[in-house]
């Protein structure tokens, strides 16, 4: 009988606001084959502070198994593991994106340069990633794979007939790449209710309030409720100006809710043919697509039925099985 090969999977401690990274792999890790034995190791200390992050290190270093997996965010962990037995998944470089000077040159460092040399192999979740990735460091490019992000199996099929006269607009996340004041902008005439998971900055309760938006915030919600967000809304919107991936369009797709989303970096990539396609940088862009989806119910049906078929791409088991192909490989690498 052959033993199991070992996979640890390395994650951050979540602050309360995070959720992304650690569902990611949830579903992935449930679907792999007997063959492999899944290890789940959260560390002990966030990451913050130079302290912290030499700890992380020490527990990466402490606790690896025949593969290693960093799933992201933490890619500094790598640098205590083994480079034979390590994989390394990026979501995006918006760290690099959004830095300058001494500060640009220390992420890049410790996030990405010394992490990548302690990899045998890197995956991203989207081509954009790569490209992105491969413009900021350098990396053997045979090294690195494609490797999209699952969708929860707890996104099903919710159908609902829309409310055209006041639709209830979903957003999720509120950091500043989310655009939110753009599409406060977009809506300031549109009768409608937005309902925005994340905490809200000053700046867009402000913006929120001088347009007149009706709208609701949540935080800290469980799964379970943010499902239930997207099952109480008419359509999302999405309209980023930078994502790694965009894991709400395919969540909207597998729900049956029509989406807005950008044409810029992985969102395209990620949407198909299943979303309006908008300029995030243009209000009347993002206006005219809600509108569409809001008024032209041919339209919002053919949105709903290519979703429906594009989630299926991102199925957890198409997902898991190449992870398991990744993971068997490094295995049996001659080392």
């Amino acid at each position: 009988m052959h033993k199991r090969i070992k996979v640890v999977f390395f994650q951050r401690k979540p602050f309360p606001i995070n959720r992304s990274v650690e569902y990611i792999f949830k579903d992935v890790r449930n679907r792999l084959p007997s063959s492999i034995l899944p290890v789940l190791k959260e560390f002990s200390y966030y990451s913050k502070g130079i302290l912290s992050r030499i700890g992380i290190i020490w527990e990466a270093y402490k606790n690896q198994g025949d593969v290693n997996h960093v799933t992201g965010d933490i890619h500094f962990a790598a640098i205590g593991l083994d480079k034979n037995k390590t994989i390394l998944t990026v979501h995006d470089c918006i760290m690099l994106q959004n830095s300058k000077g001494i500060k640009h040159l220390i992420f890049k460092f410790f996030w990405f340069t010394l992490p990548l040399k302690k990899c045998k192999f890197i995956t991203v979740v989207s081509e954009s990633t790569k490209k992105e990735l491969l413009k900021f460091v350098s990396y053997p490019e045979e090294n690195i794979r494609v490797i999209h992000v699952a969708i929860s199996t707890d996104f099903k099929y919710a159908p609902k007939k829309i409310n055209s006269s006041n639709p209830v607009i979903l957003q999720v996340g509120t950091t500043a790449n989310k655009n939110i004041e753009r599409l406060i902008e977009a809506i300031k005439d549109i009768p409608c209710q937005l309902n925005i998971i994340g905490v809200l900055p000053e700046s867009l309760f402000t913006k929120l309030e001088e347009f007149h938006i009706s709208y609701s915030s949540f935080i800290n919600l469980s799964q379970e409720e943010i499902v239930q967000q997207y099952i109480d809304c008419d359509m999302v919107s999405f309209v980023s100006t930078y994502e790694g991936f965009g894991m709400p369009i395919v969540e909207a797709n597998a729900t049956g809710r029509a989406v807005i989303t950008s044409n810029v970096l992985s969102m395209p990539e990620v949407a198909d043919n299943a979303a309006y396609i908008a300029n995030p940088y243009d209000v009347e862009d993002i206006r005219n697509g809600i509108l569409k989806i809001i008024n032209d119910s041919a339209y919002r049906e053919s949105l709903i039925a290519n979703g429906l078929e594009n989630c299926r791409r991102f199925d957890a088991q198409k997902i898991a099985d190449s992870y398991t192909a990744l993971y068997t490989k490094i295995k049996h690498i001659d080392i």
